[in-house]
């Protein structure tokens, strides 16, 4: 087992080292997983909100992200990236035990990010963001797979300081030991360019937030190296679910002429 992890570490390394970006789809249970590895993606990503979504909670508990992280894992050969929140954890030491846990899971890599989850003060300062990824580096290093570390500054998602103060993080974290660097929030190409040129790590972009007239092609050419979509692909699933619904209660039954075909569902399945 540990073999075959590390194999998919070294490709997961290896895909951020292409010029094409690696386009991370992010599935939220075992069937997705599966659909998504049909379809020919390279890696997958887990999401905490999807994996919410799926065990009806505005937030997963720390173990409900470790168990679907493990679905995940098992359920295609493909390498699996987690997100891990901020490791369900403030004190940096403890956030960082949430990566050994991931490992343990079979994922090829994880991320670690700056918001708090306290309202009152939704992003950790400076100093202790950048501690943070620092011991979370040094949990990875210690790992006996390569485990490829993302490391997120949450500012734009969170309305709380500017690009600059984002790129700022950015590069401490990249100061830091960070494998790649991930900034939720950028909306616009030309913001995604300036974080890549103001960086020499990996960048991710995260198109759940950004101007969906972006292309992959425009992506490639200013640099940017993976591509992930975050909960928004559980989101419009939900919605299909939720229109199918009302159209029921409604009763009305329109949607059963939108089903995906059994037939093509089962071509991915065991």
């Amino acid at each position: 087992m540990m073999n075959d992890q590390h194999e998919r570490t070294i490709r997961f390394r290896a895909l951020h080292e292409r010029p094409e970006p690696l386009l991370l789809p992010n599935p939220w249970d075992p069937g997705t997983a599966r659909l998504l590895a049909h379809l020919g993606f390279e890696a997958l990503a887990s999401t905490s909100l999807g994996a919410a979504n799926g065990v009806g909670r505005r937030r997963a508990t720390r173990q409900q992200i470790l168990v679907n992280l493990r679905e995940l894992c098992a359920a295609t050969p493909l390498p699996v990236n987690a997100d891990l929140e901020n490791g369900y954890a403030d004190e940096p030491a403890a956030a960082a035990k949430m990566i050994a846990d991931a490992c343990a899971c079979g994922a090829a890599g994880g991320s670690i990010e700056d918001a708090s989850g306290n309202p009152s003060a939704p992003i950790y300062d400076f100093e202790l963001a950048v501690e943070r990824v620092h011991t979370a580096v040094e949990a990875a290093r210690a790992l006996p797979v390569p485990f490829l570390l993302t490391a997120r500054a949450e500012q734009l998602l969170y309305g709380v300081g500017t690009l600059d103060d984002a790129i700022r993080r950015l590069q401490a974290f990249e100061q830091a030991g960070a494998d790649v660097l991930y900034a939720p929030g950028l909306r616009t190409l030309e913001q995604m360019r300036t974080v890549v040129q103001s960086v020499s790590r990996p960048v991710n972009v995260v198109m759940g937030f950004a101007d969906p007239t972006i292309t992959l092609e425009q992506l490639a050419e200013i640099g940017v190296r993976r591509v992930s979509i975050g909960g928004a692909l559980s989101r419009l699933a939900l919605r299909a679910f939720l229109e199918g619904a009302r159209q029921m209660r409604a009763g009305r039954f329109e949607f059963v002429t939108q089903l995906a075909a059994i037939r093509e569902l089962h071509a991915a399945f065991v």
